[in-house]
């Protein structure tokens, strides 16, 4: 059974995506120390709040998680989770993420409604990125469920596996080797989002 941490640091919606994981075959377990994370197969980063607080929490965190990815480990980033993945983020003033993906995170427009909440649709621009093409196929226009005031301004295109317009057209799932992170709540987005965890699961048993 693979074994996947997810990291309790005070931001995230822990019990959800438990369930979620549980229900795709894998077996999660909700850490509080870094070094229950070297007895896992995989990591996920949740987040629900404000960048600045988050990365002041999850410091302890950040070095065993990118030990853990060099060592071959798959991390998933969701929502805000995501966006600390990144180089830098604009939320609250200019503050240093975990620059495991090359970007800043920015603010979305004020011509709509912030933050967005709610259910809106996936543009799949690459068909093999494996949280959509696995033992479940993603269809292109799939809706997921986002709740977000800012998003990712990633610099190298071709990490990207969808887009999501609002207001702006932004990353919502990036793929780069073993790391993937959604903007989006893969654990509230129903028939949609198990199936990306199931894939997900998939993914790592390889």
């Amino acid at each position: 059974m693979v074994r996947i941490a997810i990291i309790n640091y005070g931001a995230g919606n822990l019990r959800s995506i438990s369930n979620g994981l549980r229900k795709a075959g894998s077996e999660p377990q909700i850490i509080t120390t870094p070094s229950e994370i070297k007895s896992m197969d995989a990591v996920i980063l949740p987040g629900v709040g404000a960048f600045r607080d988050a990365i002041n929490n999850l410091k302890e965190f950040i070095e065993p998680i990118k030990d853990a990815v060099n060592e071959g480990k798959t991390l998933l980033g969701i929502c805000l989770g995501l966006q600390l993945l990144f180089t830098e983020s604009e939320e609250g003033g200019l503050y240093q993420g975990m620059d495991l993906l090359p970007g800043r995170v920015v603010k979305l427009p004020d011509t709509v409604k912030i933050p967005q909440i709610g259910w809106n649709d996936l543009e799949i621009v690459k068909k093999d990125n494996p949280l959509c093409n696995g033992r479940s196929q993603i269809k292109n226009g799939s809706f997921v469920y986002f709740v977000h005031s800012y998003y990712s301004n990633l610099t190298k295109e071709d990490l990207i596996m969808a887009k999501t317009e609002y207001g702006v057209t932004f990353p919502s799932i990036i793929s780069d080797g073993q790391i993937f992170a959604t903007q989006f709540h893969p654990e509230k987005s129903g028939e949609v989002g198990l199936k990306m965890l199931e894939n997900f699961v998939d993914f790592i048993k390889k």
